[in-house]
This record gives structure tokens, C-alpha cells and sequence, in this order.
């Protein structure tokens, strides 16, 4: 009796501190959604600790602090933003951090981590004066609703890469790759899995998928068993308060700093904008509701995780992979969060999930996020093109940043130059000339 009493309440207490009902949800959907976005981005964990350890820091310590600082940075966008999206130590980011910074600049990594901390509480003051939250809102509904659809194929690019089946070409750029390779094979195995789960609508097909995929990939070789399933995680004492502040005057910190905050601001703005255009979450004016808790959550998540000792936290595009089997609150986010926590000790076997497994949600992600298209105005050009240089631009530059900045360039140097500036706000104007310094630095 006592046990069912306290499974009503705790029922009751996730529907309350997570208004499942106000959005059209329940726990086991949320739960779901959770597990399919900690499934699609947990290749993370061991990818982080690879291109941050080239810098020479103890790559078990960054394992713990990529969980550590997930974990955190998700947990904050669960209760305080009440939605469904996870955050991590962002890609890209921690390339430039190692390869740029570090290898390339000859800078200590002590020196980046405290760049990405600078940028981190210049984030927090930031979303305190509502200037992130300015950004969104007066980015045009064309280049919103665009965003989507970029991030898209940009989610389903990066799923066909990881699984080798197209690849870099020098003559031709991309070409398809090496069909025959176990990779690309047990990936085109689990696209059709997971295509037959989705055409009969069987709850959970991604994440049903991703875990028969896995399975598929032992006898290919591509699958690794588990050397154990419980491990003690590694101690952070190598690389956490490693702040150097010795240089923060130079003009190298000012341009590594601005390039974090960058890339981080327009990669976490896209994605926040792109995934909750795909799940309806935007009002009537466009506007996304408690985007200014959103941003706490990833600017909080970057101090937190220089501190822990690693790069730049942002919302992954992952996220829209949960957004797609019906996450809509921050319960998914929640189990998300909870996850990067236990990751900490069940490392082992989180780490046999190959990219293979993961490629085909990536790819038929790519798919979910395409409808918004069909509310973009393609008869108007000087809209039409503004949100076809967003979309392409993404997956081609690799780059969601990249892709707004070409979007709002075109879109302000077109209405400017055909006599429509009305349409035109001071802080459009504003952000493309923040976009001309960018290129020109």
C-alpha cells in the first residue's frame, strides 16, 4: 500500500514540477525522449576526452568533467526552463580549443579554459540584461522556421559522415563512401530498422532502433563489448580551477574569447530556435517563452564547465532527436541530465554504442525537422533567399553559426537594397554589422 502511495505521489510530483499535462505529455513519452537524447549525443563522453586530451590534459578527468557539466547544465534547463532540450561540451568548440588554440596558437590549455570562462560569465550578464533573449526575438519567422529546417539537414549530415556512408573528397568535395564497409553497412541496417519502427509507429522507434543497431554491430565487428559495466569515475584534481589569467589583456584572448562567444551564442540560439520551431513551442509573435531561462542554463553550463575543465558548453541538436519521439517538458531534459550522471559510473557500457548505432536517428532526425519549410515564404526573394542560404549554408559550412550569419547578412543587404527598410529593426542592423567584424577578424 505504502509503495503504490509513493509512486502516486511521485507521479504527481513530476506532473506538477514538469505541467505534463498542460503539454500534452506523459512520463513514459518524456522518459523515452530523454534515453533517445542521451543515446544519440553520448558519443561525447568519449569523443571530448580524444580531441581535449591531444592538448595534453588527463583525458580521464575530462571524461568526468563532459559528464559533470552536462549533467549540471541539463538539470538547470529541466527546472528552470521546464524544456526538453540537453546540453554538453559542444563539437566544434572543443576542436578549436585543441587545434586552434592550444596546438596551433601555442597557448596552455590552462590559458583556453580561462577564455571559455570569461566567456561563460559574459553570457550570464548577457541573458541577466535580456540581450540574448533580443537576438530571437528579432530574427525574422522566415530565417526561424528556415533555422529548422538547416539544422536539419545539418543533424542528418553529420549522421551520414559518422557512419562513413559519404565522405571527404578531394576532387568532388563529398562523394559516397565504401558501402562495403561494416560501418556504412550495419548504419544502412539500422536506417531500414528504424525506418520500419517509424512507418508502423512504434513508440520509441529511435531509441528501439539505436539499441538493435548496437546489438547488429557485434558480429561486424563494429559493436565492442563491454569490458565491464561499473567503473569508479576518474578524479577531476588534474584539470578543475586550472585558470591561468596571466594574458587576459591580450588581443589573442580577446579574439579567442570572441570566437567562443560566437560561436557559442549563434549555435545555442539556432538550435534553441530550430527545435522548438519543429515542436510548436514558439508563441504567435515567434517569440520562444522562457528563452531567457534557456540561456541561464547554457551560460551557467559554460562557467561551470571551464571550471571543471572543459570546453564550451551549448544545446546540442541532439536534442531534436527526443523532441521527435514527443519530449516537450523538461522531465526529458531531467532523464537526460540523470543519465550524464550515471555515465559517470556505467561508462563501460556506455561506451560500446558505435556511431553506426547512432547515424540512422541522426539521419531520420534530419527528416523530423524539415516541415517547417512549408512556412517559409518562397515567393517573396528577398525572404526566399535569406532562408535558402540559412538552410544550405549549415550543413555545408558545418556550421549552424555560419549558417544564420549568411541568413541575416542577406537578409538585411536585400531589404536595404530594395527600397524596404521599413521592415528592417535597429538591432537586425546591428547584428550584421557584428557578422562583417566577425568575417573581417
Amino acid at each position: 500500500m505504502n509503495m503504490q502511495h509513493d509512486s502516486l505521489e511521485k507521479k504527481r510530483f513530476l506532473q506538477n514540477t514538469f505541467k505534463l499535462t498542460q503539454h500534452n505529455t506523459d512520463i513514459k513519452t518524456e522518459i523515452m525522449a530523454g534515453i533517445t537524447t542521451f543515446m544519440t549525443m553520448a558519443y561525447i563522453i568519449i569523443v571530448n576526452p580524444l580531441i581535449m586530451g591531444e592538448t595534453g590534459m588527463d583525458q580521464g578527468a575530462i571524461f568526468t568533467a563532459t559528464c559533470l557539466s552536462a549533467a549540471v547544465a541539463t538539470l538547470i534547463m529541466a527546472f528552470l526552463a521546464n524544456y526538453p532540450f540537453v546540453l554538453a561540451p559542444g563539437m566544434g568548440l572543443n576542436a578549436f580549443f585543441a587545434y586552434t588554440v592550444v596546438l596551433g596558437m601555442g597557448y596552455s590549455w590552462e590559458f583556453a579554459l580561462t577564455a571559455v570562462f570569461i566567456e561563460g560569465i559574459i553570457f550570464i550578464i548577457l541573458t541577466f540584461f535580456n540581450i540574448r533573449e533580443a537576438i530571437i526575438n528579432v530574427m525574422p519567422m522566415n530565417i526561424k522556421n528556415a533555422v529548422s529546417v538547416g539544422i536539419g539537414l545539418f543533424i542528418a549530415f553529420i549522421g551520414l559522415a559518422n557512419a562513413g556512408i559519404v565522405v571527404a573528397n578531394p576532387a568532388t568535395k563529398v562523394s559516397l563512401g565504401d558501402m562495403g564497409n561494416p560501418i556504412a553497412l550495419v548504419a544502412i541496417i539500422g536506417l531500414i530498422i528504424t525506418g520500419i519502427l517509424l512507418a508502423k509507429n512504434v513508440k520509441g522507434a529511435l531509441l528501439i532502433g539505436i539499441i538493435a543497431t548496437t546489438i547488429i554491430g557485434v558480429p561486424f565487428g563494429v559493436t565492442s563489448m563491454p569490458t565491464g559495466f561499473v567503473s569508479a569515475p576518474p578524479s577531476l584534481a588534474p584539470i578543475a580551477f586550472k585558470l591561468d589569467f596571466k594574458n587576459i589583456f591580450s588581443m589573442d584572448m580577446l579574439v579567442i574569447m570572441f570566437t567562443f562567444l560566437f560561436v557559442d551564442l549563434f549555435d545555442t540560439l539556432g538550435t534553441l530556435v530550430g527545435v522548438a520551431s519543429k515542436a510548436d513551442m514558439l508563441d504567435k509573435d515567434g517569440k520562444l517563452p522562457k528563452a531567457k531561462q534557456a540561456l541561464f542554463a547554457d551560460a551557467v553550463g559554460t562557467t561551470f564547465g571551464a571550471l571543471m575543465g572543459t570546453s564550451t558548453v551549448t544545446t546540442y541538436v541532439e536534442s531534436a532527436s527526443g523532441v521527435a519521439v514527443g519530449g516537450r517538458t523538461g522531465l526529458t531534459a531531467f532523464t537526460s541530465g540523470v543519465l550524464f550522471l550515471l555515465a559517470l559510473l556505467f561508462s563501460p557500457i556506455i561506451r560500446i554504442i558505435p556511431a553506426a548505432a547512432t547515424a540512422p536517428a541522426l539521419i531520420l532526425v534530419g527528416l523530423f525537422m524539415m516541415s517547417p519549410i512549408k512556412k517559409i515564404d518562397l515567393d517573396d526573394f528577398t525572404e526566399a533567399i535569406p532562408a535558402f542560404l540559412t538552410i544550405i549554408m549549415m550543413p555545408l559550412a558545418y556550421s549552424i553559426a555560419e549558417g544564420i550569419t549568411f541568413g541575416i547578412l542577406a537578409y538585411v543587404f536585400l531589404k536595404m537594397l530594395t527600397g524596404r527598410t521599413k521592415e528592417l529593426s535597429i538591432p537586425m542592423y546591428i547584428l550584421a554589422i557584428l557578422f562583417i567584424l566577425k568575417f573581417a577578424m
